[in-house]
């Protein structure tokens, strides 16, 4: 039992329920009431059923499918908050929305990354608690204090059994993503290897090559989110050719979106594991062949404990015991 006294209230928007009672239950808390729904005219509304005043609170909220309802939603809330006096408003961002509009590629294009993250201080955060960011440096966007946190304990507790380090390779789909693969590779004493990808569209890419050796490897494939699915399942094709004996692909965040369900499907994968910061849809998950989701609860969990009781966040990734059950 974590004791967080009764200063501490976790409540939920609409977007991602189930996980916010599993972080409520791994605090030993009931989750704070609220009442929140939609008007006719698509207007949203969010009546607090619980005293708030000098509390310290936590709303989660994925920024997901349907995105700009769901963020909406997400700045009433703690406009919410903030008029009904908590002490201190926290932003918990499993999955954050916009996080690929983050610079400018060509001209006269917005950074709604930014764009978002002033709205979310603006609205009366105080503090993001978020997972797995698209790119890191999103951190700064933010005018408040921000804890970016990992799937890695969960992804590392589920395939430590499953991947032997000396036939196991950790790939990264692309350039960008090295950084994460390669903490997973140290981690768990694997090969590296990259994928050199040549992206000509925002919803289709071409490989051009690996570099690294993957052939008779138990191969993994981490990346922060499942869109589309189409650098995942062109980079199956890819190293099926060069004589991978089996290809996992993992990812934090499950998108989905578009054709994501039917590739996935088809590609021939021998694992997909992805989190629970987006729900998966029921359909989603039977139709993909050995699909598995992961929860990240206890690790948002104890993130809010800490922050709530002023203790060190970052030290949840130092030293970390992979064999408790996430």
């Amino acid at each position: 039992m974590i004791d967080v006294g009764n200063r501490l209230k976790v409540f939920s928007g609409r977007s991602n329920p189930t996980l916010t009672e599993a972080i409520c239950n791994y605090l030993d808390i009931s989750p704070g009431r609220v009442q929140a729904e939609t008007f006719p005219d698509g207007e949203l509304f969010v009546r607090l059923l619980d005293d708030v005043r000098g509390r310290d609170v936590f709303v989660v909220q994925s920024t997901c499918h349907p995105i700009n309802e769901n963020l909406m939603e997400l700045l009433i809330f703690m406009d919410s908050l903030r008029r009904a006096s908590a002490s201190r408003i926290t932003a918990v961002l499993p999955y954050f929305g916009y996080a690929r509009q983050d610079r400018k590629e060509e001209g006269r294009v917005p950074i709604t990354a930014k764009l978002v993250s002033n709205l979310i201080r603006e609205a009366g955060a105080d503090r993001v608690l978020t997972m797995d960011l698209h790119a890191a440096q999103i951190q700064g966007f933010f005018d408040i204090p921000v804890d970016h946190l990992s799937a890695e304990p969960a992804f590392m507790h589920h395939f430590r059994g499953l991947l032997d380090s000396k036939q196991g390779t950790i790939v990264s789909p692309d350039v960008g993503n090295v950084k994460r693969a390669r903490s997973y590779a140290e981690k768990m004493g694997c090969d590296l290897a990259i994928i050199d990808k040549r992206r000509t569209s925002g919803s289709s890419a071409v490989m051009y090559n690996i570099i690294g050796d993957v052939e008779g490897r138990d191969v993994l494939m981490i990346d922060d989110m499942i869109a589309t699915a189409g650098t995942l399942c062109e980079a199956v094709k890819i190293i099926r050719e060069r004589g991978a004996r089996s290809i996992r692909g993992a990812a934090t965040h499950a998108v989905l979106a578009g054709p994501a369900v039917e590739r996935l499907a088809a590609a021939g994968f021998s694992e997909v594991a992805v989190t629970d910061t987006i729900p998966v849809s029921r359909e989603a998950a039977r139709t993909i062949e050995n699909f598995k989701v992961l929860t990240v609860a206890d690790i948002l969990g104890e993130a809010i404990a800490r922050i709530h009781k002023h203790q060190s966040v970052s030290s949840l990734f130092n030293n970390q015991d992979y064999s408790r059950t996430p």
